[in-house]
C-alpha cells in the first residue's frame, strides 16, 4: 500500500459510531478525541475505521479489535469490546495492536472486562483473542 499506512495484512479496529457510541448518549467521553488517538497511535500498524451503529447500544462506547490475516491464521479471533469509555481502556488496546494483536500477542488481561458476546454468537475473553 502506497503513502505508508498499513496494508492488508494489518489489523483493523472498527469503532462503532452510530446511534449512541460516540455521542452525547455517553457523557463524559472525548468521543473525537478517543478516535483521533487511535487514528493517529495506530495509523502505520493497523486500519482503524468507523462504522454504523453495530446494535450493541447498551455497550456503548463498542469497538473490534480484528485480527490480521496472519493472526486469524494463528488462531487470533475479532474481540468486540464495550463500554470503552476511558483513556486506560484505549491504552490497553493501542498497546495490544502495537504488539500485534488477535492471535500474534496476548491480549493485556484487563480487556476482559471490556471483552463481550458480539450480536448471534457466544461469549468470548481476551483470551480467546491471543496466541
Amino acid at each position: 500500500m502506497s503513502g505508508g499506512g498499513p496494508g492488508r495484512s494489518a489489523c483493523t479496529v472498527t469503532v462503532c459510531r452510530g446511534c449512541c457510541c460516540g455521542t452525547g448518549k455517553i457523557p463524559g467521553v472525548d468521543h473525537g478525541g478517543q478516535l483521533d488517538r487511535l487514528r493517529r497511535e495506530l495509523a502505520a500498524i493497523c486500519r482503524v475505521r468507523v462504522t454504523e451503529c453495530l446494535d450493541m447500544c447498551e455497550q456503548a462506547n463498542v469497538m473490534v479489535v480484528q485480527p490480521s490475516p496472519e493472526g486469524r491464521v494463528a488462531g487470533g479471533r475479532p474481540l468486540w469490546l464495550g463500554l470503552v469509555n476511558d483513556a486506560g481502556a484505549v491504552d490497553d488496546i493501542v498497546a495490544w495492536v502495537r504488539a500485534g494483536g488477535p492471535g500474534r500477542a496476548a491480549a493485556p488481561e484487563v480487556l476482559d472486562l471490556y471483552a463481550m458476546e458480539p450480536p448471534g454468537r457466544r461469549a468470548v475473553g481476551a483470551g480467546d483473542a491471543g496466541p
